[in-house]
């Protein structure tokens, strides 16, 4: 099929070996993308969000990004909080901190990577219009790191 690689798990895992962990630790989403056959792209099936309905969630969570870190000058969304920022907006229920401690010692994640899954999870509860992050949110942002479980896991 055209645009696959013909290239064998082995050959695609020595490949992902050379990507060293600290660089992968400073990606904050690592998706794997297929393609997309032209009439599902075309179809926009039943379901499917349209552009301005996802451009307005993103255009709402921004601006409360925005709004939450006001008094910071050198923070104005998710991405760019340090670990102040962490403590203060990415407080985590038991359950929810139990769930995120088994993901790290199972796909052996650095500390860098607990702070991206926290950032992420941040950010996907703001796109839910969630005030707090619930389980719900972590397990999704730790599925953004499928790289991390490709080389490691």
């Amino acid at each position: 099929m055209p645009g696959e690689s013909r290239s064998t798990p082995r050959e695609i895992q020595k490949y992902l070996g050379r990507v060293s962990g600290p660089l992968l630790d400073r990606i904050d989403l690592h998706v794997e993308v297929p393609a997309v056959k032209f009439r599902e792209i075309s179809g926009g099936g039943p379901g499917s969000e349209s552009s301005a309905t996802i451009r307005a969630r993103v255009m709402a969570a921004r601006a409360l990004q925005q709004k939450r870190f006001a008094g910071r000058p050198k923070v104005n969304c998710n991405a760019r909080m340090g670990s102040r920022e962490l403590k203060a907006h990415c407080a985590l229920d038991d359950s929810t901190l139990e769930l995120l401690k088994m993901a790290m010692q199972e796909l052996k994640l650095s500390a860098r990577a607990y702070d991206r899954i926290l950032k992420v999870s941040r950010t996907i509860a703001d796109l839910a219009g969630a005030e707090n992050i619930t389980a719900e949110h972590v397990s999704e942002a730790i599925q953004y790191r499928s790289l991390d479980r490709q080389i490691w896991g």
